[in-house]
C-alpha cells in the first residue's frame, strides 16, 4: 500500500517520555513518542471507546488510556491490557535533520486486529474449551490466539448471543443512547476468520476431571485438554415475599436490560433495591427514561462498603438533582402486586408505590455446577498466581479467588476490565507461558454527569488523603493501609489515576507520607 511523507513535528517538540498528538490530514491525527531519544508512531484514538491518548500517560514504552486504562506498546502499537481488543497502528518514523516525517498510507488506519492465527488442526490437535463468553472467556479466546494457537477454542455460553460489552447494559444501552449493533465485543466475522467456536444456549452441568470432559444438558459432553472456567457470577435476588412477581428484575444479562426497557414503556414510577454501582448506574438510566425513581439501601451512603463516605455523599446529591428519591439506612421487607409488583414495603413501615422493581443487591459466583472442585465458602474457585486450579484447569475473572500480589491477600473482585486482565493471563499460561497476575486492579463508573475512577482495592482502610474539592466534583483520594497506598480514586483527575496504576503495578507508588507532602508530581514520576 502506498504512503505518504508527513511532516509532523521537530525534534524538539517532545522531551524525552513524552507523547503528543499530531494532525496528518482528513482530521486523522498519529500519537508522537519520544523512548530513549527515539520516535515512535500509533494512532491516537483508544480503539475501545475513542478516548483521546495523549490525554492518558507515557510510562516507559506503555501507552494508558486516560478514560478506561487500555494499555499498548508505544514502539509497536500492540495491545497489552484491556478493556480494547484492538492493538495501535503504527507508523514509520523518518528523521531528517530536526524535522520528523511519519509515512501515512492512503487509506488510514488508527487501530487493528491484533496480529493472529486461525484454527489449524493438522499443526496442533488440542482442544481448549473455555465456559462462559463474557470478559474473561472471550478475551482468553483471543489472546490464545495472539500466542500463537492453532489448535480448536470452544466458548460454552448459557446464553444465546455472542460476546457483548456488559458494562454498557446498565449505562448507554439502558439509557436509549446505544444501539443494539453496538453491543458485541467482536463481529461474527471475526469468530470465523480466527476459528474460535462459540457454542450458545449450553447449560453446563458438571466438569469430570478424570475424563477431561464437560457435561451439558441435553447434549453430548465436549471433551477438553485445557479447561478454563470463566462463569462470571449470577446476580442476587432477596428472599422477601413479592420477589418473584411480574416486573421484578435483577441487571446482569443483555436480556434483563431489554426486560428493564420493555417494562419501562409501561411504568411512570421504579424502585431500585441497593445503592451500588449497577443500582445507581440503573437509577441515572431509568431518570434519563422518565421515570421516578426511589433507590433503598441499607447504607448511610451510596457505595459506603466500598469508598469513602464522601464519594458516596457528592453522587447522592447529584442523582437527588435529578430527582432521585433515596431512602438509605432502610431495606425492603416484601414486594407487593396482584400478580406483579405494585408497591415495596420498607422495614421502616413505608409503602412506596411502584410499576417495577429492580434488585441490585450484588453476585454470587456461578459454579452451582462444579462438584469436588473444593470451593471457597463464597462459592469461588482459588487460582494460584498462574490462574491453575488443577491440572489442566484454570479459571478467571468474577468466580475466581486469586493472591493479589501488591497486598499478598487473596481476594476476588467483580470488574469487567479485571476479568478481562485475569482471562488473558490464563490463556498465557494455558499455553505454558508462565507469566504470574501482576496487574492492578481498575473500575470505572459514569452517571449523573461524573465520570468516577479508582484504581487498587482496599477495605477497611486506616487513612484518606485527599487532593482537590469532593464537594466540587474534582478530586483524587488514596487509601491507607498499614501506611501503604492500597487505592486511589478520582473525578478529574483521568491522568493522575493512570500513573497511580502504573506506578502501583511497578511497585514504586510513593508512600503516605510523601503524598501528604504535596510536592510529589505522580504523572512526571510514572514517565520516568
Amino acid at each position: 500500500m502506498s504512503a505518504k511523507k508527513v511532516k509532523v513535528a521537530k525534534a524538539g517538540d517532545l522531551e524525552d517520555g513524552q507523547m503528543k498528538a499530531f494532525e496528518v490530514g482528513d482530521d486523522n491525527k498519529i500519537l508522537l513518542s519520544k523512548i530513549g531519544g527515539k520516535f515512535y508512531a500509533t494512532g491516537a484514538s483508544c480503539p475501545h471507546y475513542g478516548a483521546p491518548l495523549d490525554r492518558g500517560i507515557l510510562s516507559g514504552d506503555r501507552i494508558v488510556c486516560p478514560w478506561h486504562h487500555a494499555c499498548y506498546n508505544a514502539r509497536s502499537g500492540d495491545l497489552e491490557e484491556p478493556p480494547s481488543r484492538d492493538s495501535l497502528a503504527s507508523f514509520e518514523v523518518e528523521i531528517d535533520g530536526d524535522d520528523i516525517y511519519v509515512m501515512i498510507p492512503e487509506e488510514f488506519e488508527g487501530s487493528h486486529t491484533p496480529d493472529m492465527v486461525s484454527f489449524e488442526p493438522e499443526k496442533d490437535d488440542r482442544s481448549f474449551v473455555i465456559i462462559g463468553a463474557g470478559a474473561a472467556g472471550s478475551m482468553a479466546a483471543q489472546t490464545l490466539r495472539e500466542d500463537g494457537f492453532k489448535g480448536q477454542i470452544i466458548l460454552l455460553t448459557h446464553e444465546d448471543r455472542m460476546p457483548y460489552d456488559r458494562p454498557n447494559l446498565s449505562k448507554d444501552y439502558l439509557q436509549g443512547d446505544a444501539k443494539p449493533e453496538w453491543m458485541p465485543i467482536k463481529d461474527d466475522d471475526f469468530y470465523n476468520k480466527y476459528g474460535i467456536g462459540v457454542m450458545r444456549k449450553k447449560q453446563v452441568t458438571g466438569v469430570d476431571l478424570k475424563a477431561k470432559e464437560v457435561s451439558i444438558k441435553d447434549d453430548d459432553p465436549v471433551k477438553y485438554d485445557r479447561l478454563l472456567i470463566t462463569t462470571g457470577g449470577d446476580a442476587s435476588k432477596l428472599d422477601i415475599p413479592g420477589a418473584d412477581l411480574e416486573n421484578v428484575f435483577t441487571l446482569r444479562t443483555y436480556d434483563d436490560s431489554d426486560n428493564i426497557i420493555s417494562a419501562c414503556d409501561k411504568a411512570e414510577k421504579a424502585v431500585i433495591i441497593g445503592a451500588s454501582f449497577i443500582g445507581m448506574e440503573a437509577a441515572f438510566s431509568l431518570t434519563k427514561r422518565k421515570l421516578k425513581v426511589t433507590v433503598v439501601a441499607p447504607e448511610k451512603t451510596p457505595f459506603g462498603h466500598v469508598f469513602a463516605s464522601e464519594i458516596g455523599e457528592l453522587f447522592r446529591q447529584k442523582h437527588e438533582a435529578t430527582g432521585v428519591e433515596f431512602k438509605l439506612e432502610n431495606s425492603v421487607t416484601k414486594i407487593e402486586g396482584d400478580g406483579r409488583a405494585e408497591a415495596v414495603v420498607l422495614g421502616s413501615g413505608d409503602r412506596i408505590e411502584t410499576d417495577m422493581v429492580i434488585m441490585g443487591v450484588g453476585v454470587k459466583p456461578s459454579s452451582d455446577f462444579l462438584e469436588g472442585f473444593g470451593l471457597e465458602s463464597d462459592g469461588s474457585i482459588k487460582v494460584d498466581e498462574h490462574f491453575n486450579v488443577a491440572e489442566d484447569v484454570y479459571a478467571a475473572g468474577d468466580i475466581a479467588s486469586f493472591p493479589y500480589w501488591y497486598t499478598g491477600d487473596t481476594i476476588r473482585i467483580e470488574h469487567w476490565r479485571t476479568a478481562e486482565q485475569q482471562g488473558r493471563y490464563a490463556a498465557h499460561n494455558m499455553l505454558d507461558k508462565k507469566k504470574p497476575f501482576r496487574s492492578i486492579p481498575f473500575f470505572w463508573t459514569a452517571q449523573v454527569g461524573l465520570q468516577f475512577r479508582h484504581v487498587g482495592f482496599v477495605r477497611d482502610w486506616d487513612d484518606v488523603i485527599v487532593e482537590g474539592d469532593i464537594s466540587r466534583g474534582s478530586f483524587m483520594l488514596f487509601y491507607v493501609k498499614n501506611n501503604k497506598v492500597h487505592a486511589a480514586s478520582g473525578i478529574k483527575y483521568d491522568k493522575e489515576i493512570a500513573a497511580v496504576e502504573e506506578l502501583m503495578r511497578q511497585d514504586r507508588m510513593p508512600s503516605p507520607d510523601e503524598l501528604k507532602g504535596g510536592s510529589i508530581d505522580l504523572i512526571e514520576l510514572a514517565r520516568k
